[in-house]
């Protein structure tokens, strides 16, 4: 079964140019590992110059093929740049995947403007954008093609003191969903994937991740990063997971589909009960220590 599945995956990516963001580090650089070992040729872009080219070296030392760019996802004239070259160059783009993201920590109202900023115009105007500057080249090309867009499985529900990724994820899911209705109405061959993550073994909780934060966001990184590192998910597992959920063209594709389905189903009483928002016991928990 696992065989069939790699195969569909190799059918729907092999020699194709795959695009991905914040492909340094964490999951961007896990589904550019994976895009490299389907035989695609991966752009690996990040802010973070050293990053991508780590990632490239893992997928070039494994036999695939890949290049870097270094890209600031918050500027989106940074992105129209990033379509130009990749289309100039390659002519094509069958992968791409908006995954550049920063976790912020802290209460609403201590969290600075900078930091609100930077979380907002990386995690949701990067996704925004991304998509903005590189459809109208897909369409025009006239080739099929699949974007993933980072979801997660906090789209579905409310964590105090991470208000501002939560709102960001919340805004992408809805970006996502109202891209795929557009895709379908337009009859246009692109397959639009909202990729969501439940707990994945990455960097993002790391302390020095966290800079522009107030100072007792530390504790909850901390409490957050170890249970990711205890009972989290491989991180290559999830990102094979996906990219063999979007080769099958879903429009769902989960690394843990149980916990998105008791998230999603906390979010559904919410709604149909119209209850106040419902405390997470991890939130209760990291408050007491």
């Amino acid at each position: 079964m696992a065989r069939e599945t790699d195969n569909r995956d190799r059918d729907a990516f092999a020699g194709g140019v795959a695009v991905i963001t914040g492909a340094g580090s964490g999951i961007g650089a896990g589904l550019a590992r994976r895009a490299g070992e389907l035989g695609m040729t991966v752009v690996v872009t990040d802010i973070n110059q050293e990053g991508a080219a780590r990632t490239v070296g893992e997928i070039e030392a494994a036999g695939g093929k890949a290049e870097a760019l270094r890209v600031d996802v918050s500027q989106p004239e940074e992105l129209d740049r990033l379509a130009e070259t990749v289309f100039a160059r390659h002519g094509e783009v069958r992968l791409l995947i908006n995954n550049a993201g920063i976790e912020t920590v802290g209460y609403t109202w201590e969290v600075p403007a900078a930091r609100w900023e930077a979380t907002l115009n990386i995690n949701l105007h990067g996704v925004i954008h991304g998509v903005r500057a590189f459809v109208p080249r897909m369409i025009e090309s006239g080739k099929e093609a699949w974007i993933g867009n980072l979801s997660s499985v906090g789209a579905f529900g409310a964590m105090p003191a991470q208000t501002a990724y939560v709102v960001t994820k919340h805004a992408v899911q809805s970006f996502t969903e109202c891209l795929y209705l557009e895709m379908q109405l337009k009859g246009l061959p692109i397959h639009v994937s909202a990729i969501v993550p439940g707990m994945i073994r990455t960097n993002i909780f790391n302390a020095e991740a966290g800079d522009g934060e107030p100072a007792h966001s530390q504790a909850h990184r901390r409490a957050m990063f170890e249970m990711m590192r205890d009972y989290g998910m491989d991180l290559d597992e999830g990102c094979r997971l996906f990219l063999e959920q979007m080769a099958e063209k879903k429009f769902w594709a989960h690394s843990q589909p149980d916990q998105s389905e008791q998230i999603i189903a906390g979010r559904i009483r919410f709604l149909q009960e119209q209850i106040p928002p419902i405390m997470p016991d991890i939130a209760l928990q990291i408050a007491r220590d």
